[in-house]
């Protein structure tokens, strides 16, 4: 039986918490492994990781969220990759400008399920004024970066930031540019418990934080900040500019989108737990967790881990980031290996906030 976590049951699911996934799905399919015929559990959120794994042909990948919303952002994505062509899909989510996507809404639409269609008819001005910014943390960023940013750094400063240069540089650049008193309060106040929690995403999602939040994602951010892969991260970018600079998600990019497109099919969506799917769909072979683990205090965290165990086939791998609260599978079961942890050896992750990307692998 599936152990409830009792302080999310009394969150809002009615509205969209994120427009986006904020995680980097290039390091989720690289080290999930996923195979031809695979079967992928995906935390759904905003849909685009869920729609990357499809990248690697499996049999299907399971999307599954408490968020209704979230699950009919996940549907929209789905069946407009399925009617558009990429260039009007971009378009269409709100990558570039337009005032046509009401015409290809109507398309798009005409194979969503009932209940999904009634959401968006009732909140078409979700996508006619560019979906992917219109999601409650998009708007916190977007907060952050038009009205905080400009008191901090000028806009010369800020695209200077992005500019190629070298290691040393971009070291140079952060510590003697950046770094500013400014930076450093102002950032740590918005990105404080008590201004995320009520700006960007719920208060129950932090409950089992310890610390200054604040703090933490501030020397998260500026070990990310002073290197070169800051120059070219699509996620770094929104947060300081509120637009991704013309940098896709992997689901978008042209390599990657018919390929995605002829496997559509194969992305289920489920409301509900991660544990709830298998009574339908039986044991998977690739996890995407997302964070889950953060939300949960550390008695269901231990039932939550023993269940997606039993879920996975052998030799099933495990992805999920902690933030700000350690949860790791591999640490609470026997039957995992630890195979993969970027903190340990500060590898490169888009998502530079996050502490690290986990792997484990059933034995």
């Amino acid at each position: 039986m599936t152990q409830k976590i009792q302080h999310l049951e009394k969150v809002s699911h009615d509205y969209i918490r994120y427009a986006n996934v904020w995680e980097d799905a290039d390091l989720l399919v690289e080290k999930l492994g996923i195979r031809e015929d695979d079967k992928v559990l995906s935390i759904a959120s905003a849909g685009d990781n869920a729609l990357a794994c499809l990248v690697k042909n499996p049999s299907i990948v399971v999307a599954v969220d408490l968020n209704k919303p979230q699950l009919y952002l996940t549907e929209l994505r789905r069946e407009a990759i399925r009617h558009l062509t990429r260039e009007e899909c971009l378009v269409f989510l709100g990558f570039e400008a337009s005032e046509s996507r009401q015409e290809m809404y109507d398309r798009v639409s005409r194979t969503l399920t009932p209940d999904c269609k009634a959401y968006w008819d009732a909140n078409i001005e979700v996508i006619l004024v560019g979906l992917i910014h219109e999601g409650k943390f998009e708007k916190y960023l977007s907060l952050f970066a038009k009205k905080l940013l400009p008191w901090i750094h000028k806009k010369e400063t800020i695209l200077a930031l992005f500019a190629e240069k070298s290691q040393a540089e971009q070291q140079e650049f952060y510590e003697q540019k950046w770094n500013t008193w400014k930076w450093k309060a102002l950032f740590k106040i918005f990105f404080s418990k008590t201004v995320m929690g009520r700006l960007g995403r719920d208060p129950a999602f932090l409950k089992q934080v310890e610390g200054s939040v604040g703090t933490l994602i501030y020397q998260k951010a500026g070990r990310h900040l002073s290197s070169t892969g800051a120059q070219t991260n699509q996620i770094l970018r929104y947060c300081l500019t509120g637009s991704f600079g013309g940098i896709l998600p992997l689901y978008l990019r042209r390599e990657n989108y018919q390929i995605i497109k002829d496997n559509i099919d194969n992305l289920h969506l489920v409301e509900g737990y991660v544990q709830d799917v298998e009574a339908k769909y039986g044991k998977f072979d690739r996890f995407n967790l997302s964070n889950i683990f953060e939300y949960m205090c550390d008695d269901v965290f231990a039932s939550t881990t023993r269940s997606l165990v039993d879920m996975g086939n052998s030799g099933a791998t495990y992805g999920y980031w902690n933030l700000l609260v350690p949860r790791v599978m591999s640490d609470r079961s026997k039957n995992l290996d630890s195979k993969f942890r970027n903190g340990e050896r500060q590898e490169y992750d888009a998502g530079f906030f996050y502490k690290e990307f986990i792997l484990d692998q059933k034995r």
